[in-house]
């Protein structure tokens, strides 16, 4: 068994260019509902009473592709100032026919960059052409991995940011490779902004339909608990609202199942040409996180690691 145990290690074989393609065909391969594609059940949760979080388990098989793959996920509503990380995941990569195991890996890097990965997906089919403004809500690790592929896979002209504690915002702002303005509240940073992404802990909304201009688009990537939220009702319920998959925020999504919205398509929906993508609307991407962009990813992080012990 291959053992890649640390964050850095797996972020140096993963690299968006190569990602977000392979992401952007299991969407559409996991929208096809074809079970020799894939095999994904909703994510399956234990309740961490005393320590106010979850584990979540989420297996995939991709049969014509020959991946199989788990991963295990504790994730937690942090109280402000704690040090503890919010998410901890291992993903573990099977052989399929002898279900031995292939790699075990540290799950950080896959599940910021997969995440991101989808979020950009989301923002490339939906947001109106011309897009200047990105504003992100959040500061932590997936603030900075939506960052990073929002602005190397696409052009912006603007990049704003808020968090709760403004030490938090500076901090982000030190540690990207580009001009970021820092905004004292939510208002501020949205007012006007093309693309919105919203990585909090929040469990309460933050993000306000009046604030949001009319046709733009929101990833909303927190809130994982069907009693948590990151976004209005006057907003979900303006917007054209899509997910990664539908039955997953339906179960999961506090910002869908509280609003009463309907889930208008899947992103796989419209990879396949089934559903439009309306542009010109204030659209919604609500990610859940599937187990299918894991195993993608470990995959294309275990083909980097042959190639490069291959060369060695």
């Amino acid at each position: 068994t291959w053992r890649l145990e640390s964050a850095r290690e797996v972020e140096s074989l993963l690299h968006y260019k190569e990602l977000i393609p392979r992401l952007e065909e299991a969407l559409g391969k996991f929208s096809s509902r074809d079970s020799v594609e894939v095999i994904q059940p909703v994510r399956s949760t234990v309740p961490l009473q005393k320590h106010n979080g979850f584990l979540g388990l989420m297996p995939t098989y991709m049969e014509n592709d020959g991946v199989l793959s788990t991963k295990l996920v504790c994730f937690y509503n942090r109280g402000a100032g704690s040090t503890l990380p919010s998410v901890s995941a291992t993903v573990l990569l099977l052989d399929p026919e002898s279900g031995h195991m292939k790699a075990v890996m540290d799950g950080e890097a896959i599940t910021s960059m997969r995440t991101a990965g989808a979020s950009e997906i989301s923002a490339k089919l939906l947001m109106r052409p011309g897009a200047e403004v990105l504003a992100i809500l959040g500061t932590g690790q997936q603030a900075l991995s939506h960052y990073n592929a929002f602005t190397e896979m696409l052009s912006f002209k603007e990049v704003r940011v808020w968090n709760h504690r403004r030490e938090g915002a500076e901090k982000f702002c030190r540690s990207v490779s580009g001009p970021v303005t820092v905004c004292g509240s939510v208002e501020e940073a949205v007012r006007g902004a093309d693309v919105i992404v919203t990585v909090t802990r929040s469990t309460e909304p933050v993000l306000c339909g009046r604030w949001v201009k009319p046709g733009a688009h929101v990833a909303a990537v927190g809130a994982c608990r069907p009693d948590w939220r990151e976004l209005d009702d006057s907003l979900m319920k303006e917007a054209v609202v899509y997910a990664d998959s539908r039955e997953g925020a339906m179960a999961e999504s506090g910002d869908v199942i509280l609003s009463g919205v309907e889930v208008f398509a899947e992103l796989g929906d419209v990879i396949n040409g089934i559903k439009p993508a309306y542009r010109e609307k204030t659209t919604v991407f609500k990610s859940l996180g599937m187990g299918v962009e894991d195993a993608v990813a470990a995959n294309l992080v275990y083909e980097q690691w042959k190639a490069k012990a291959y060369k060695l």
